[in-house]
């Protein structure tokens, strides 16, 4: 491989993994602004109380500021409403028209305001990452096209995520908004994780690392969906955790969770199908797979995830869900989604690459 080139693949791992990791960073701060109740703590979007930097104290606001960032989300609530029946989704442009929480109207509190404003803030220097990271793919363009397309539409994705962002906020954190702003970071991982492993196949030749690659692929493939549904089982635990919440006045954690219904049960139990699924998986690559090979140590690793993963949804249960528990929880399950679309990359070459006897 010549110098120009390597210099060219090496710059774009670098960044494109310093990327991911930033990602994943959002995502905890994003479980905290969650956590904490803060997700509102910036009436609009994407400035903050009309201002780059947020006030300190209400004593900087108008004594109106209620009303005027109210009749500002409604406007806007308007205009998405409109936007939805003109491409067709009438029964959710009704439900949101409809939804008198979305008129409610959060008063001044500066940490809430800070801890979303620094997400925000997060956020941007994330497309700064992404940006960064397109610029670096495009002398890639002559040896995989694939890869400056995808980082393309990473960034493509991180302006439509920002864009539901201002939903999130416009609706007064509606749940299945949040849930959608979820579901695209997940996505966005994953792009950017596949265009860091992409890099790594130029000009390389595989290696065989395991036997039976393709019953392995679709195990996998299999916990991966099964995870996918077990976030979204938790963003709808995470909904009703507010309702209860909100109906103890955020008082008496420890009772909270006796008061939440079926899906806390489901979700708790699943976690079981999940662990037992994926410890066949990895006594089937400590059967097949060659020792400290990546998929031998990334299995090992998924599974580590998950048992700690479970203990910390223990941690919620058990012990009042506290509230850095629950970022915590969020982070894990990310990070499980991404190291199983890691497993799969690899085992996907694995199953189609041909090998010489």
């Amino acid at each position: 491989m010549d110098l120009k080139k390597s210099k060219d693949i090496n710059s774009f791992r670098r960044i494109s993994l310093i990327t991911v990791i930033a990602v994943y960073f959002l995502i905890l701060v994003g479980g905290i602004v969650r956590s904490t109740g803060s997700g509102m703590g910036c009436p609009d979007w994407p400035k903050c109380f009309g201002s780059w930097v947020p006030p300190t104290s209400e004593d900087q606001l108008p004594n109106d500021y209620l009303e005027v960032y109210l009749d500002k989300r409604v406007q806007k609530n308007e205009r998405f409403v409109s936007s939805l029946e003109r491409l067709g989704f009438q029964d959710l442009a009704y439900q949101i028209k409809n939804d008198k929480s979305i008129l409610i109207e959060e008063e001044f509190n500066a940490t809430k305001t800070w801890i979303e404003y620094i997400n925000r803030l997060i956020g941007v220097l994330i497309g700064f990452f992404i940006i960064l990271t397109v610029v670096r793919s495009i002398p890639l363009w002559k040896y995989d096209k694939v890869i400056p397309i995808m980082s393309n539409f990473s960034l493509l994705l991180v302006l439509f995520i920002g864009w539901i962002g201002s939903i999130v906020v416009s609706t007064n954190l509606l749940s299945w908004v949040i849930t959608i702003h979820m579901v695209l970071a997940l996505l966005l991982v994953c792009v950017l994780i596949y265009v860091h492993f992409r890099v790594h196949h130029i000009d390389k030749a595989l290696k065989k690392r395991t036997d039976h690659a393709a019953s392995l692929f679709y195990l996998m493939l299999v916990g991966l969906i099964l995870m996918f549904v077990q976030v979204v089982l938790g963003t709808q635990v995470r909904e009703q955790i507010d309702v209860v919440a909100n109906s103890f006045g955020n008082l008496l954690r420890s009772n909270w969770i006796d008061q939440l219904g079926l899906t806390f049960l489901i979700h708790r139990s699943y976690s079981l199908l999940l662990l037992g699924i994926h410890l066949v998986f990895l006594f089937k690559v400590y059967k097949y797979a060659v020792r400290h090979s990546g998929i031998y140590k990334l299995s090992f690793w998924l599974v580590v995830l998950i048992i700690i993963e479970i203990l910390t949804g223990i941690g919620m249960a058990y012990f009042g869900i506290p509230a850095f528990l629950q970022p915590v929880h969020l982070l894990f399950g990310s990070l499980i989604i991404g190291v199983q679309y890691l497993l799969l990359l690899n085992l996907h070459d694995q199953k189609n690459i041909k090998f010489d006897s």
